[in-house]
Formats: structure tokens, sequence, C-alpha cells
């Protein structure tokens, strides 16, 4: 399916891994001109700098200016900002609420909320210029099936979608489309890192990481699939909801957890 998206410009964020890099490589691939920022790189992330028209941007998007020092350096090189991608985020596992900081809540809203907030201050003037645009948010069901060992992730991630909801209304009009994703448990390293969700999930359960993530997440989820969403199946949907082929889609919030939540 051809998107229409060779030679737009996007900013990626959190993109050195997980869902930010399967983003960044699925719009590298699409010949999208991607500007992807994090705190560091990976080595898969130096290949597509090195194949394809991606720059790296070493920032802190949890400061005050990293996110619109991010926007600034993609300006400058390409004098265009069609595509804005807010996927940084972080989680921790809680053993409840009241185990959780003021530093803490402050440490994951400011990287999980506050940094989509500063990248979408920065990037919009540059996005209603561009005359057809995008933001894609990459929520989380916990915005609306909240746990409580990740429980200021949660209402971090509720407030982003409210937000993505809040800029569809504001500048639909003025030719930005705002759309946001909720991914269910994704193969991440939020996941599947040392110390991740699933060592912790395996601990408790007596099992290996691996049998965590194959087996026991999808089941004591009630994953209908009955398996975990892959980062590129979050990245295609990406593409799509920045892509001229989504034109009148803005303002919703569209769940990938292979039917997790029952609700409507």
């Amino acid at each position: 399916m051809e998107l229409h998206l060779k030679d737009k410009v996007a900013v990626v964020t959190g993109a050195s891994k997980g869902i930010g890099l399967a983003v960044v490589e699925a719009m590298a691939r699409e010949g999208v001109r991607v500007v992807a920022g994090s705190r560091g790189s990976t080595p898969e992330l130096d290949a597509l700098r090195d194949t394809h028209d991606v720059t790296v941007v070493a920032v802190d998007l949890a400061a005050p200016e990293g996110a619109e020092t991010l926007v600034r350096q993609a300006v400058e090189r390409h004098q265009r900002l069609d595509i804005l991608v807010n996927n940084v985020g972080a989680a921790a596992h809680r053993a409840g609420f009241l185990q959780v900081s003021d530093a803490e809540w402050q440490r994951i809203l400011d990287l999980t909320f506050f940094s989509a907030v500063r990248a979408s201050r920065a990037a919009l003037p540059h996005l209603v210029s561009a005359g057809e645009a995008a933001i894609v948010n990459i929520s989380s069901i916990n915005a609306r099936l909240p746990f409580p060992m990740v429980v200021d992730y949660s209402a971090a991630k509720a407030a982003l979608t409210n937000l993505s909801k809040s800029l569809s209304e504001e500048f639909a009009p003025q030719g930005v489309r705002v759309n946001a994703i909720s991914p269910g448990p994704v193969r991440t390293p939020m996941w599947t890192a040392p110390g991740g969700f699933a060592d912790a999930t395996a601990a408790d359960a007596g099992i290996t990481a691996q049998e965590a993530l194959d087996v026991a997440v999808p089941r004591n989820m009630g994953i209908s699939s009955g398996r975990i969403t892959e980062p590129h199946e979050i990245a295609d949907l990406t593409l799509f909801l920045a892509s001229p082929l989504a034109a009148n889609i803005t303002g919703a919030d569209i769940i990938v957890d292979g039917g997790q939540v029952k609700t409507l």
C-alpha cells in the first residue's frame, strides 16, 4: 500500500529502541526523513542512520528544554516538519500507590506526559505551516485500564490521551490531525530487559521470563489473541495515521491489545 509519505519530515521521540525504533525503521523504509530523539543511540538506530535519511539527536526529553531542542534541530536541518510521534515514556514496577514518592511521580510525568506537551508546543507552529500534518501519541491501555503496579504511568498516559483529544479539537481546523494509539503489552525492553516486567511476572509465577511473555501474560491479562503485540504492529498503525490515507481521522484513540480490554 502506497502511504504517500516519501520526503515527509518526522520527529520521533524515544527512538532508540522498542516502539520508537520500530517507527523510525518503518518510516525510513517509506522514504520519510526522520529526526530521531533519545538520550543515547543504539546499534540498531545507528544502522538506520547509516543507510537511510535518519538523523539521530541525543537529547534528554525529560528536561524542560529537550523537546524544543529536538524540534529546532529537525527544522533547521529540513526547513519543515510534517509529523510528530510522541513515543517516549517510562514505567517502573511499583508495590502500590503508597510507595510512589513525589520525585518518582515527577520523573514519570516529565518523561511520559510533559515531554509530549513540550514537543507538541514546539512542533505545532511548524506543523500548521506544513498545511497537512499529523501528531501520533503513543499512549497505553493503562490510561483506561489502570494497574496499581504502574499507578503513576497509568495517570501519565491518561493525561496524554486527554491531551490528544484536546489538541485534535483545536488544531484540526488548521490542518493538523492528532490521534493516539493505546497498546497493551508490547514486546519491548520495558518488558524484556533485565529487571523489566517479564522478570517481575516470572519471579511471581516461578517461570522463565520467556514463558511469562509467551504464556503467562497473555493468559493472566485475558488477551484474546493469545499473544502480546509486536513493536512493528504499532509502527504500521502509526504510519497509517500519519499518512494522507487517514486524512479524516483525528481525535481517535485506537486500542491495540489483542482483545485485552473487554468494554466498549
